[in-house]
C-alpha cells in the first residue's frame, strides 16, 4: 500500500530490521534508509551529502531533497519526502529516466572533482585558480598535479 507519511527517527546505527513508514537518519554516518513508499518492501539508500541528498529538519518534521527515484527497482517509484509527507510524482519515461541518472552521476563526479582539487589546494598551500610558471619543467610534482587535475 502506497504511503502518505513517513516518520523520521534519528539512529546512530541503522537498524537490521527496517520498519515500514520510518525513515532512519544517521547524521553521524551521514545516511537516511527506508522501505520503499510505494509498499514493495525494497530498502531505500539515500546518502547525506551536499553532493546527493539533503536532510532538512523543522521541529519534528524531515525534507529530504531532491525525489527519490527508484528506477532500478521493480515498483520504478518515484516520490518526494516533505515535511513527513510522501508526495508522490508521475512516472518517467525510460529516456527521462537516462537523462536524470546521467546528469546525476555528471554532477556528483563534478562535485568529487572540485572536492579534491580543494583538499588538494589546502595540503599543498597553493591557490586554487593558481596561475601556471612560463618553465613547466622547474614546476614541482604538486603543481603538476594540480595542472593535469583541472585541465581535464
Amino acid at each position: 500500500m502506497k504511503q502518505t507519511r513517513i516518520t523520521p527517527k534519528f539512529v546512530e546505527l541503522i537498524p537490521t530490521h527496517l520498519e515500514v513508514g520510518v525513515l532512519y537518519i544517521s547524521e553521524k554516518y551521514g545516511t537516511a534508509i527506508h522501505k520503499c513508499c510505494c509498499g514493495c518492501g525494497q530498502e531505500v539508500v539515500t546518502p547525506l551529502s551536499t553532493a546527493q541528498w539533503q536532510l532538512r529538519r523543522a521541529g519534528d518534521t524531515v525534507t529530504l531533497s531532491p525525489s527519490i527515484g527508484n528506477w532500478n527497482f521493480c515498483c520504478r517509484s518515484h516520490y518526494w519526502i516533505r515535511q513527513n509527507r510522501v508526495e508522490w510524482a508521475g512516472s518517467m519515461s525510460e529516456r527521462q529516466i537516462r537523462f536524470v541518472q546521467e546528469r546525476d552521476h555528471r554532477d556528483l563526479e563534478n562535485f568529487t572533482k572540485q572536492s579534491n582539487l580543494r583538499k588538494l589546494s589546502k595540503a599543498t598551500n597553493l591557490p586554487e585558480q593558481n596561475k601556471k610558471p612560463d618553465d613547466k619543467s622547474k614546476r614541482g610534482i604538486w603543481q603538476r598535479l594540480l595542472d593535469w587535475l583541472t585541465s581535464s
